[in-house]
């Protein structure tokens, strides 16, 4: 069975490699918006799924697809990639001082007589302290993490002097909880 891992995230590649699995990577171009009702946990549920189906008519039998998607939940808002630094800074004043939720969904698609997504979900409650704004544009500068959910990376600077708690997946928090997915791959015999 060949895996395929349809993500651009240098840290999701990373994790998936440390399961010494082989596997190939590919960019999955696929709308990633979502209906405005979704709460928490099913907002990455719904686009993980949507980028499986956006990459599902490519696949052959022998290829199993893995697609993820990662969101920072606060209050009941969802705190997705920021677009700007000046949105980054915000988020992270946002975060400062709270306990935020850090939800992942992962797909699995696999072509067979007919097709077949699953979709697992984990969930990691992280503490932060209180940062200063000198703190956040220091981070924001030099780290430009505007490619992460909620504007950090967890095992950048930030998650050194911020990160004051954490209950759950640490891997989740880096945007792929690896123990699931190798869960669901020696389900599916692939291990």
């Amino acid at each position: 069975m060949e895996i395929i891992l349809g993500s651009q995230s240098p840290r999701r590649r990373a994790l998936l490699a440390g399961l010494d699995i082989p596997f190939t990577a590919v960019s999955i171009d696929a709308d990633e918006s979502f209906p405005a009702d979704l709460q928490a946990g099913d907002i990455p549920y719904y686009i993980s799924r949507a980028k499986a189906r956006a990459y599902e008519p490519l696949l052959q039998p022998d290829q199993l697809l893995i697609t993820a998607d990662t969101i920072v939940w606060l209050n009941g808002h969802m705190l997705g990639k920021p677009h700007d630094e000046a949105e980054a800074i915000t988020m992270l004043r946002t975060l400062s001082g709270k306990t935020h939720q850090v939800y992942t969904a992962v797909t699995f698609a696999q072509k067979s007589i007919s097709s077949s997504l699953s979709t697992v979900v984990d969930r990691t409650d992280v503490t932060f302290a209180d940062l200063t704004d000198e703190e956040i544009a220091h981070y924001v500068a030099k780290y430009r993490p505007l490619d992460k959910a909620g504007a950090y990376g967890v095992q950048e600077w930030i998650g050194y002097v911020a990160c004051t708690a954490m209950n759950g997946s640490y891997f989740n928090v880096m945007g792929f909880p690896v123990h699931l997915v190798y869960r669901e791959l020696k389900k599916r015999g692939v291990l």
